[in-house]
């Protein structure tokens, strides 16, 4: 009886024949179709889910490579001029990158990064702008003043010696009353020693609006490099008052 049941509900799975003999005879091929289809969906399958696996470990491979980066060991900008000083092209591309920088040229190793002024850019008043360092009698006094929902933007004046300074970053944190209420990072890049200073301007920023944003903030603006040197610390004080009407 049980084996009837099985032939009984073989014959409709297999074409419709209720004969046994076209059981018998169409078996094989689905048989054998369904062991080759089956490995070939699977084997796509297989195939993405690899993919996506070495996609994921080339992703994962690659976080860690960020996390755990290190920087190469530094050289002298004297060692990097001289060195492959026998090839022309090289040697130009060298000097149209570095310049003129003959005083410059000794065997220290580490970059320096020398601040000469902080502007504060905005459309309300223009530009107004202070040498650094900020006198240590001003340093906790208000540096600029701004409008409720202004625009605006910090601007730096700097030169880089004797090195090459790699991955130069910012952070500016402001506080209120001791509580952070803003934070803004971004890469200013990687500069040569110049004869002239850089200027470089900041992402642009809003300023709050509304009667709590009004007030006096104090802020620390931090810049370094990728060997986590601190080339600034700055503290300073700006005041947000209510907008002209």
């Amino acid at each position: 009886m049980e084996g009837g049941k099985r032939g009984e509900g073989a014959g409709p799975s297999s074409g419709g024949s209720s004969s046994a003999g076209g059981v018998g005879d169409q078996r094989p091929e689905k048989e054998k179709e369904t062991s080759e289809k089956p490995s070939g969906v699977l084997g796509g399958v297989g195939e993405e889910e690899e993919e996506e696996e070495e996609d994921h470990d080339d992703d994962a491979k690659d976080d860690r490579l960020v996390a755990g980066f290190v920087p190469g060991p530094l050289v002298s900008l004297k060692e990097q001029i001289e060195k492959d000083k026998d090839d022309d092209s090289l040697r130009r591309w060298k000097e149209k990158l570095l310049g003129c920088l003959e005083s410059d040229l000794n065997d220290q190793m580490e970059p320096e990064v020398k601040f000469h002024s902080i502007g504060i850019i905005s459309d309300e008043f223009g530009e107004i702008t202070s040498p650094l360092p900020v006198d240590e009698s001003r340093n906790r006094h208000v540096l600029f003043t701004l409008r409720e929902g202004s625009q605006y933007r910090l601007k730096l004046t700097f030169s880089v010696l004797h090195n090459i300074v790699s991955g130069l970053t910012y952070s500016n944190t402001v506080w209120k009353g001791g509580v952070q209420v803003d934070q803004s990072e971004g890469m200013l890049g990687t500069f040569a020693p110049q004869p002239e200073p850089y200027v470089h301007a900041l992402d642009e920023e809003t300023t709050p609006s509304g009667i709590l944003a009004r007030g006096t903030y104090s802020a620390k603006l931090k810049f370094e490099d990728d060997d986590k040197r601190c080339h600034l610390e700055l503290e300073y004080s700006f005041e947000i008052k209510r907008a002209a009407r």
